[in-house]
C-alpha cells in the first residue's frame, strides 16, 4: 500500500472512531440510568412510582437510535411513543414508533408526524413524564405551521434560508416564529407534565435554544429578529406574503411570542445535553494518537464560508509540512463545527465537499497530506455523499478528467469535481448528527 493510501486508511479509521463515540444509543445510555424505581438523567431524578405515564417523542436524524436506548432503559414503562427521523435513519424499535419524513425541506409526512406528536404531548397530565429526544435535523422534521400558514409556506422559506448562507441560529430564529412547536412551544403544550429533553447537539457552542429550533427550551429570539434575518439576507420580498404578514403581525405585538427565559412553565422542564461535536473531535484525536500521530484539536467551533475555511485548513497543513507546527510529523489536526455555503452557481455539492475542494487547491502537488471533511450524519447538502477526502494529487486527477477546480468552486459544483477525482466520501446515513468533522493528516517526512 502506498503512503497516500496508508494515510487515507488511517483517516477512515479515525472517522469511524469519532462516529462510534457519538453513537446516539451510547450517548443516551451514558446520560440516562434506571435505578429500580428511579430514573436519573444528569442531576435530575424521577420517581417512576409517582409517574402515571411515560410518553416518548422525538425529532431529528438521531431520534430513532436515541429511542432504542430509552426503550432499553425503561422497557414496558413506556406508555406511548413516536419519533420522526429523516429518510434512511429508521432503526427497529419495540415500543416507540418511528416514522420518516423529508429533510432538509419539510414535507407532508413531517407535518403528519408533528400533528401526532403535538397530540401526544397535549394529552399529558401533571403526573406524566414526557421524554423528548432532540437531535440535528429536528427543525425541518418537526413541522407544524403556525395558524394561517401552510406546509408549502414553510418549505419555501426553508429552501430560501438554506441557499442564503445564513448560519443555523439565524435560520432557526425564523423557523421558531412560523411554528406551533418550536422555540419552547412543545414544552408549553406538554404542561403541566414534567418534561425531560435529551439533546444531541449539531450546533456550534451547543446553544440548546438553537438545536432543532429548541422545542423544549426558552426562546430568546423574537418576531422582530425573524424579520431582521429575512431582510438582512434579501429574502423578505421572496418569502410568501402569508409569511410576511405573520411575522409583521408578531413584530407589532399582534401575536403571542414564543415562551421566554423566566417563564414558570420551564420549572418542570429539564434539558440534558447527551452528545456534542467535542466528543467526536476528542475521539478522533485519541484514535489518531493510538495510530502514532501527534494529535491537536484546532477548534470545536469551526465556522465560516466553506471555501474560505478550506483555504485556511490547507494553509495550516502547509505549515505542518514546512515547519512542523502546530504539530510535528506525523501529525493529526482535528476541527469540528459547521461551515456555510452561499450558493451562487448551478452546480451540486455540500459545505464539506466545497471545503475540501478549496483545500485541494491549497495542497496541490504536496505529498504526504490528506484532508477530509464530512457531515457526521452521513449527508452533505442535497447529495448522497457525506463529504470528501483530498490529497496533493486531487487537482491533477480532476484536470485529467477535464475539470478545473477553480471553475468548479465558482459554480458550487464540488460533487462532480470530487467524483471525477475519486475523492467523495460516501458513508450512507450514520444514525447520528453532531455537525461536521474536518481532519488533516500529515505523514512522516521520510514516507
Amino acid at each position: 500500500m502506498g503512503k497516500g493510501n496508508r494515510l487515507r486508511a488511517d483517516v477512515w479509521r479515525i472517522v469511524q472512531a469519532a462516529l462510534a463515540a457519538v453513537d446516539p444509543t451510547a450517548c443516551v445510555h451514558r446520560a440516562l440510568r434506571r435505578e429500580g424505581d428511579r430514573l436519573r438523567a444528569g442531576d435530575h431524578v424521577y420517581d417512576l412510582r409517582r409517574t402515571r405515564r411515560v410518553v416518548v417523542v422525538g425529532m431529528g436524524k438521531a431520534a430513532a437510535r436515541m429511542a432504542v436506548a430509552v426503550e432499553e432503559t425503561l422497557g414496558d414503562r413506556i406508555s406511548a411513543g413516536l419519533v420522526v427521523t429523516a429518510d434512511g435513519y429508521r432503526v427497529p424499535t419495540r415500543r416507540v414508533e418511528v416514522v420518516e419524513a423529508g429533510h432538509p425541506v419539510p414535507d407532508a409526512r413531517g407535518l403528519a408526524a408533528a400533528r401526532r406528536i403535538a397530540a401526544l404531548v397535549d394529552g399529558a397530565g401533571e403526573d406524566d413524564l414526557v421524554i423528548v429526544l432532540i437531535s440535528g435535523g429536528g427543525s425541518a422534521l418537526l413541522t407544524l405551521p403556525a395558524e394561517g400558514l401552510s406546509l408549502d409556506d414553510l418549505a419555501q422559506v426553508n429552501a430560501l434560508l438554506l441557499r442564503s448562507g445564513a448560519p443555523i441560529p439565524e435560520m432557526n430564529a425564523v423557523r421558531k416564529h412560523l411554528s406551533q412547536v418550536k422555540g419552547g412551544q412543545l414544552a408549553r403544550r406538554a404542561a403541566p407534565a414534567r418534561v425531560l429533553a435529551l439533546i444531541l447537539s449539531d450546533v456550534l457552542g451547543d446553544p440548546l435554544d438553537v438545536i432543532a429550533s429548541g422545542p423544549t427550551v426558552p426562546d430568546p429570539t423574537t418576531y422582530a429578529d425573524a424579520e431582521r434575518v429575512l431582510r438582512g439576507y434579501g429574502l423578505w420580498d421572496e418569502v410568501p406574503l402569508s409569511v410576511q404578514e405573520h411575522i409583521a403581525a408578531g413584530a407589532r405585538g399582534g401575536l403571542p411570542e414564543t415562551p421566554k427565559p423566566g417563564d414558570p412553565l420551564f420549572a418542570r422542564v429539564a434539558n440534558v445535553l447527551v452528545g456534542t461535536g467535542r466528543v467526536a473531535a476528542e475521539a478522533a484525536r485519541a484514535e489518531g494518537e493510538a495510530l502514532g500521530y501527534q494529535g491537536l484539536i484546532l477548534t470545536t467551533t469551526l465556522a465560516g464560508e466553506a471555501r474560505e475555511v478550506g483555504k485556511v485548513v490547507a494553509a495550516v497543513a502547509r505549515e505542518v509540512v514546512r515547519f512542523g507546527r502546530p504539530v510535528g510529523r506525523p501529525g493529526l489536526l482535528v476541527a469540528a463545527g459547521e461551515t456555510t455555503v452561499t450558493v451562487r452557481g448551478p452546480g451540486k455539492g455540500g459545505r464539506n465537499q466545497e471545503l475540501v475542494l478549496a483545500a485541494a487547491r491549497g495542497i496541490a502537488g504536496i505529498p504526504g497530506v490528506v484532508i477530509c471533511a464530512l457531515g457526521t450524519d452521513g449527508r452533505d447538502g442535497p447529495t448522497d455523499a457525506a463529504g470528501g477526502m483530498v490529497d496533493g494529487g486531487t487537482v491533477a486527477r480532476m484536470q485529467g478528467r477535464g475539470i478545473d477546480a477553480r471553475e468548479a468552486l465558482a459554480q458550487n459544483d464540488s460533487y462532480r469535481a470530487l467524483a471525477a477525482a475519486g475523492d467523495l466520501v460516501v458513508t450512507g446515513p450514520t444514525g447520528t448528527n453532531v455537525a461536521d468533522l474536518c481532519l488533516v493528516l500529515v505523514g512522516k517526512e521520510d514516507g
